[in-house]
């Protein structure tokens, strides 16, 4: 909603207004400029409400058990075994495929 604002404020600064062509939205006129906050108060609450309908769907999932998140994709192990073996976190990262900040990471994690 205050993105919305500040987009017409910084086109009313600019001597400009926003007229949509197929909707009553004339940001010029007092009943324009209430129609277009209205259509950002609606669209506000609906992602609201989709984001609380999300969380309580997530929660009922992780009480049966069936949202375990996104499979990890590096083996982390596999970094901490290069690493036991000498090679340094460039050479890791490159041979695995991964960041220096990702090897970082996982020798953090085994100290």
């Amino acid at each position: 909603m205050r993105d919305l604002q500040v987009i017409v404020a910084t086109l009313q600064d600019k001597g400009a207004h926003l007229a949509a062509t197929e909707q009553p939205v004339d940001t010029s006129t007092a009943a324009g400029k209430a129609f277009f906050d209205m259509l950002g108060v609606f669209a506000e609450f609906e992602t609201n409400l989709r984001r609380e309908r999300q969380a309580v769907g997530i929660a009922a999932a992780k009480q049966r058990g069936a949202y375990r998140g996104r499979p990890p994709r590096i083996d982390m192990e596999a970094i901490r075994r290069r690493l036991a073996m000498g090679l340094s976190a460039t050479q890791v990262a490159r041979e695995l495929g991964v960041s220096r900040g990702t090897v970082y990471k996982a020798k953090a994690g085994s100290a």
